[in-house]
């Protein structure tokens, strides 16, 4: 198998496992990917994920260009007659997704790690987006991604010139929010994600759908579909768990009800 998949304390780890290749996806990985965010949709156990790549190189290098070859269909015939699913970078999930870039994070492998809620990098991390230099673009939503993430600038900068940056320029510039050892990396994921899955489920899917939305949004709209979703909220189970919980001094027993 191109990807690991391990679940435990709420937490799956996805392990992109191609070290020979620098975790560059083939059709065969590509399409275990598809299959591995259906599970996270659909797994009631898994309420965090992380992210990461085999060995001490890459994360993900994108595309394997020696093996992804252009399709015989056209793109409508794709997308409209065989409803073909999206790119490997479209995860459409509430569920909070941890990327730890454990190296080279170029192509379509920075645009899988923008598709992610938090970024977190060893100090021997190269991000870049580097297509301009081969005649290509960004396909996998690294173009409209960036900027959101980084501002026009940055990503311009980036985008145009096709040169990666180091982990200490991704930091700068808000492309990661933690650089740390490659030693200390996962540990520091775990730490992360184990943080997000003690809180109420159902809070926290709802905070990431309405963070997401609303960068979409005019502030106003937005402010107002989050009184909705607080709406929605109000007469969980949960949150009334996390209430009394905190009178009694305890520890919340979550339901995601």
């Amino acid at each position: 198998m191109s990807i690991d998949v391990t679940v435990e304390n709420k937490i799956a780890l996805v392990l992109l496992n191609r070290p020979e290749a620098m975790n560059a996806y083939d059709p065969e990985m590509r399409n275990q990917l598809y299959g591995v965010w259906d599970r996270v949709r659909m797994d009631p156990d898994i309420h965090v994920v992380i992210i990461t790549g085999a060995g001490d190189r890459a994360f993900c290098t994108g595309s394997d260009l020696k093996k992804t070859m252009p399709p015989k269909e056209s793109v409508a015939e794709l997308l409209l007659a065989k409803n073909a699913p999206g790119g490997v970078q479209e995860a459409h999930t509430d569920k909070p997704i941890i990327c730890a870039i454990n190296g080279y994070a170029v192509g379509g492998g920075l645009e899988l790690a923008l598709a992610c809620d938090i970024r977190i990098a060893s100090d021997n991390a190269k991000l870049g987006l580097s297509e301009v230099a081969v005649g290509s673009i960004p396909g996998g939503g690294g173009i409209q991604r960036l900027p959101r993430a980084v501002g026009r600038s940055d990503a311009m900068l980036m985008l145009l010139t096709g040169d990666p940056i180091d982990a200490a320029e991704a930091l700068r510039i808000g492309l990661v929010s933690r650089v740390v050892s490659r030693a200390e990396l996962m540990p520091l994921a775990y730490k992360i994600a184990e943080r997000i899955a003690r809180n109420a489920p159902l809070a926290v899917r709802a905070v990431k759908r309405m963070a997401v939305q609303g960068l979409e949004m005019p502030l106003v709209q937005a402010l107002q579909v989050d009184k909705y979703m607080a709406g929605l909220m109000r007469d969980t189970e949960d949150r009334i768990e996390g209430r009394k919980a905190f009178t009694e001094k305890r520890k919340p027993q979550w339901k995601a009800k």
